[in-house]
């Protein structure tokens, strides 16, 4: 009775400190959201009549808005799969005993605690008509590429993503690496199993919690990628980079209500359709383990 007085009592400032950011989260986003996918069933955001799906009719059948559809997806489809292996490759590495461990974990980590401002700046550095590359290029004989503006552009964005993602990426197998007990591969190892058995029998299989999650992250982050590139190219970038945050982007500048919103209900409904892919395969995963 003790006991359960007790966890009523933990639920109960549990709520009353979460009250706060509850509040903020329905606020400022739960409650817009619902909003605008109302506006974007009518043809007017004052005064409007209900249209059904029609504005979503008139979406697909935009090119600026498939072409935007088309770039996020495979940005995020190629750099997703890089980001996660590069991360989990340096992990495992830096996973053993290393020279200079923490400060090669600090650089990793840099990227994520510096301003968007001041990584913008950065790149500007390097990839502009007169930047750093541009100089070298030229020192080596060939001719300047301008790179925000050309097929190159969506190689300098997914740079930029890997750079930013990589370290946190890192971290978060780290914490999942030492989370493994080493009995498991010491028996491995009397049971004459090579490097290859016990990273697929044991180190892949006790990582698939911290898999899932870092493959959500990543997802969500590649939509983060937005704020650079608008940053770094504006409003109406070169064809190659224009992503679908651009397409809302400016609709909302040009106040046309209906296709923002729902530009802004397709995303958010991909988006929760993914992740709740991504939490059945780990629910059936985790009942095959067990």
């Amino acid at each position: 009775m003790n006991f359960r007085k007790q966890l009523n009592n933990d639920a109960r400032i549990s709520v009353f400190f979460l009250l706060p950011s509850l509040i903020g989260f329905f606020l400022f986003y739960l409650i817009p959201f619902v909003i605008g996918t109302i506006y974007s069933f009518k043809d007017g955001a004052v005064g409007g009549t209900f249209v059904g799906l029609l504005n979503y009719k008139e979406l697909l059948a935009s090119a600026s808005f498939l072409k935007a559809s088309s770039n996020t997806f495979w940005f995020t489809a190629i750099n997703v799969p890089i980001v996660i292996g590069i991360s989990l490759l340096l992990a495992l590495c830096l996973h053993q005993t290393v020279f200079f461990k923490n400060v090669i974990i600090s650089s990793f980590i840099l990227p994520i605690v510096v301003p968007v401002a001041s990584i913008v700046m950065l790149w500007q550095i390097l990839f502009d008509w007169n930047g750093t590359i541009n100089s070298w290029i030229v020192n080596l004989g060939f001719t300047q590429i301008d790179w925000m503006k050309s097929e190159w552009s969506i190689a300098v964005v997914s740079v930029v993503y890997l750079w930013k993602n990589i370290g946190y990426n890192m971290i978060i197998f780290l914490a999942g690496l030492q989370n493994i007990p080493k009995d498991y591969y010491e028996i491995a190892e009397i049971e004459g199993a090579g490097r290859f058995f016990k990273f697929r029998q044991i180190t892949l299989i006790y990582l698939t919690p911290t898999m899932f999650f870092v493959i959500l992250m990543s997802i969500i982050n590649s939509f983060k990628v937005f704020r650079e590139t608008y940053l770094i190219a504006g409003d109406y970038p070169f064809d190659r980079i224009y992503m679908i945050q651009h397409y809302m982007n400016n609709m909302f500048a040009s106040l046309n209500i209906q296709k923002l919103t729902a530009a802004a209900t397709l995303m958010v409904g991909s988006i929760l359709m993914l992740v709740f892919v991504l939490f059945a395969i780990e629910r059936r995963y985790r009942k095959f383990m067990s």
